[in-house]
């Protein structure tokens, strides 16, 4: 049996294509996938964002846990303040892609201290690794899962203005948000973050609430949107995808996001040491952009001939913002952007550009 979130009956009334997502039905698209993407593009769109997990942390014993857990320091945030980290394996094997917010009001959030949002396939997998890890060390923290909250995803350069239209009391705390910081108002935990290279914000508010909100919303000019137009979005904007350009197979050393590993501060985390042998030996593996050259559509698993040796499309699709195909690819080391390569399709092999991601961001064409 599928699992719905608290918003699937307005998505069937709306005359959603609903599809199995990772054990969820969730909404593909409403119509048009390409008239989505272009709507968060250009003005604003909303997901239904409810089948990823939130997960709260409390008690004095909080930080540390999660500097041991994350890759990235969370010791840095101060209150309000969100960051990107992936939660590895001792070997360095991506376990999920997260983000962590350091709660600024507890009594906001019922008690909570830091709140992570994880990916929905992996949320049952992320909740019993870190009781392990927690059973493994001293110090007071307490795991909740909260599933009796919802979550939607505003995006697009008009997303904060619609937002204040639609839910005014959200109006001055929206547009005083900084990027990568979250407030709480009125049972809503608003963050301004997000998963397309737009503007916009994220929002965790109770389950019952869902449903109200979404139609204000949509009364407000944003236009609904479903799972297809958020991974075109996504992809444009250079983001990975966990189970296509990560997964407990490679280290984020292989992956792009170097970026989220902090090595700087003295403390142990799960899968240092795994990464930083890598690193001194040199990564045999790295993570670029595609732009294909020829017709076509370039899609996962595809194989990629460089001269360095062979590689694999990790995630592809026809891109509507740039009106041609791009992918993300795992390469061999010293294959460079500009460097041109072959791939091989279903109709023959066609020529693609390496290029550096993002793709698109902030409605710009970048490469």
């Amino acid at each position: 049996m599928l699992k719905h979130t608290p918003l699937y009956d307005t998505h069937r009334a709306a005359g959603a294509r609903m599809v199995d997502f990772g054990g969820w039905e969730m909404p593909l698209h409403y119509g048009s996938q390409i008239n989505e993407h272009l709507a968060v593009r250009r003005a604003s769109g909303m997901f239904d964002v409810s089948h990823m997990r939130v997960v709260d942390l409390a008690g004095p014993g909080s930080l540390e846990f999660l500097r041991h857990l994350l890759a990235n320091d969370v010791g840095r945030l101060k209150p309000g303040r969100a960051l990107y980290s992936c939660m590895l394996r001792p070997d360095g094997g991506v376990i999920d892609d997260l983000i962590a917010y350091r709660v600024a009001d507890p009594g906001a959030t019922d008690g909570a201290d830091y709140r992570l949002v994880v990916n929905a396939g992996r949320a049952e997998r992320d909740l019993a690794w870190m009781q392990e890890q927690r059973a493994q060390r001293p110090g007071d923290v307490a795991l909740r899962a909260r599933e009796d909250l919802a979550l939607l995803a505003v995006q697009g350069p008009a997303a904060r203005a619609h937002l204040a239209c639609a839910i005014p009391r959200l109006a001055a705390t929206v547009e005083a948000l900084a990027v990568f910081n979250a407030a709480s108002v009125g049972g809503y935990f608003v963050a301004r973050t997000g998963y397309t290279g737009e503007d916009g914000c994220e929002i965790a508010l109770p389950a019952g609430a869902a449903v109200e909100l979404w139609q204000a919303l949509a009364q407000a000019g944003v236009a609904r949107c479903g799972l297809g137009a958020r991974d075109t979005l996504r992809l444009e904007a250079g983001m990975n995808l966990y189970g296509n350009d990560m997964d407990e197979t490679v280290t984020p050393l292989e992956s792009g996001l170097a970026w989220t590993v902090d090595l700087r501060a003295p403390r142990e985390f799960v899968g240092r040491g795994a990464l930083e042998r890598q690193q001194s030996a040199g990564p045999l593996r790295q993570l670029l952009g595609l732009r294909l050259l020829d017709r076509g559509v370039l899609r996962a698993h595809h194989a990629v001939r460089t001269r360095q040796g062979d590689g694999m499309v990790t995630s592809g699709t026809f891109a509507p913002t740039m009106d041609c195909s791009i992918g993300l690819a795992r390469l061999p080391a010293g294959v460079n952007p500009g460097d041109e390569v072959a791939v091989t399709l279903r109709a023959g092999p066609a020529s693609a550009l390496v290029c550096r991601p993002p793709f698109v961001r902030n409605g710009a064409v970048l490469v």
